[in-house]
């Protein structure tokens, strides 16, 4: 019997739920978020049902609250009426396993609440075998098996239940609040609050109020008191991105907060401590904010505790066909568009992109392609990037596009890609195998060579392994 945790304020639904479904769910109801995390805490809620609808007396408190359950570990149903679709596909990109319209239609309810626990069971069966075997579990929702996220996926392992401030750096949109969403929800901290904080994106006479709350009358304008970011977060995970944007005046009372590990209102001389786990992040050079008089180096020293770094997509493309599929699945669900798969040639470009908005992108054009696609399968065509525009992107930087697939041989377009290929393995050859050195006598990048070494003929790549091995 599957349990199913129902946060809803109406009753009515509860009786409709529980005789609808039938004996192999068991329905409980909760109507308030501490509810909740006493029925997940007491093991009796497999799949929450999470009920929105547009007449909520405190709607945005309600919604807060659905966004907090769905930092949790147990999967999340977002039932919701057309008022708040947009809503409700806004909580699915963020973490929730579906939506469902209100009223729902049983037969699709139970089997989005079947595949939801199937999902956390075979995920926490194969944490399991993981531990026991010695093999890093994957974080989260971060994917990919590459060697550069198995090293993110061994330091968040690291870090989760240390009380330590963690640093996560690396391009927009490759996935930083991911990386801390795992932190948290991998640690003992998961059952609390996480709370998700762009410095960038809070104007600078309001941050400090933002941040640390005011009481009634703190500055003009404000009606009554408001808890700050730091004490939504409480016993949770407080994530501050973009950190480099802060002004040096606040960096000064941040820092203060970090030292004190206490904090106050504007307007009140009451301390209260901090009590949550902060974790910072940048795509900015925080060493070079420094060395520029931008950010405090002491700050930078404290924030600075445990790094990790969140690699560029194009840095690890053998990942790509995988996150393209799980956008495949969430969006296609999300969309009422199931697909089944993404065709090779339509694969092939998604691996020869550059991505410079990286995950973030590749999500964005994922979604394009699934509401163009006539079929069940992605096809080139219904990408929002097409080999001329892959050719034009990459070719600044002397990329290379596998276009043997696209262009018959002898075509002025593979003997550009071969000659390209020749380039790359004498380069490597000259150089001993060094790579490195190679992919710089050609000013190309360490990863384009790579890409261009897989397209050479078997006795060449076997001869570079060689000279690899040996250099």
């Amino acid at each position: 019997m599957i349990k199913v945790g129902l946060y809803s304020e109406d009753r009515t639904l509860h009786t409709l739920l529980a005789s609808a479904l039938g004996k192999e769910f068991e329905i409980l109801q909760e109507p308030d978020e501490d509810g909740m995390r006493v029925l997940r805490a007491a093991g009796d809620c497999d799949v929450m049902i999470l009920d929105l609808h547009s007449n909520h007396d405190s709607l945005q408190e309600r919604i807060g609250c659905t966004q907090r359950l769905i930092a949790t570990q147990v999967p999340a149903v977002v039932m919701a009426d057309d008022g708040l679709r947009s809503t409700a596909f806004e909580l699915v990109r963020t973490g929730a396993f579906g939506y469902c319209r209100r009223p729902p239609s049983i037969r699709d309810l139970k089997t989005m609440l079947s595949r939801a626990f199937e999902n956390s069971t075979l995920r926490q069966q194969l944490e399991t075998v993981q531990q026991q075997l010695g093999v890093p579990a994957s974080c989260d929702r971060l994917i990919g098996s590459s060697t550069q996220m198995q090293r993110v996926y061994q330091l968040v392992h690291r870090v989760t239940n240390l009380n330590a401030a963690v640093l996560v750096t690396g391009e927009s949109g490759t996935g930083k609040e991911l990386i801390a969403r795992a932190i948290h929800n991998l640690g003992s901290r998961a059952a609390r609050p996480f709370v998700a904080v762009s410095c960038g994106a809070i104007p600078e006479t309001l941050i400090e109020a933002e941040l640390f709350g005011h009481e009634k009358g703190a500055f003009t304008g404000t009606v009554g008191a408001r808890e700050g970011y730091f004490e939504q977060a409480a016993d949770g995970t407080l994530f501050l991105d973009e950190i480099g944007d802060l002004s040096l005046f606040t960096q000064v009372k941040l820092l203060r907060v970090l030292q004190q590990m206490e904090f106050s209102r504007l307007g009140s001389n009451r301390l209260i401590s901090l009590r949550a786990r902060l974790v910072f992040a940048t795509h900015q050079d925080l060493s070079k904010l420094v060395a520029e008089g931008k950010f405090r180096q002491d700050l930078f020293y404290r924030i600075n505790v445990m790094r990790i770094e969140s690699p560029a997509l194009q840095e690890h493309p053998e990942d790509i066909p995988r996150i393209a599929r799980h956008f495949l699945r969430q969006y296609g669900q999300m969309f009422q568009k199931p697909m089944e798969d993404i065709e090779p040639d339509a694969l092939s470009l998604l691996q020869h992109y550059r991505w410079p908005g990286n995950v973030r992108e590749l999500e964005n054009v994922m979604q394009r392609a699934i509401i163009l696609a006539a079929g069940k399968t992605v096809r080139a065509e219904d990408l929002s990037i097409s080999i001329d525009e892959v050719e034009s992107e990459l070719g600044d930087i002397g990329d290379v596009v596998d276009i043997g697939d696209y262009h018959p041989a002898g075509s002025f377009e593979r003997q550009l890609r071969d000659y390209k290929i020749k380039l790359a393995v004498t380069a490597v050859r000259e150089n001993n195998g060094n790579k490195t050195l190679a992919a710089r006598s050609l000013c190309i990048s360490r990863a384009y060579l790579h890409r261009l070494i897989r397209l050479a003929e078997p006795d060449a790549v076997f001869e570079q392994n060689l000279h690899e091995e040996t250099a």
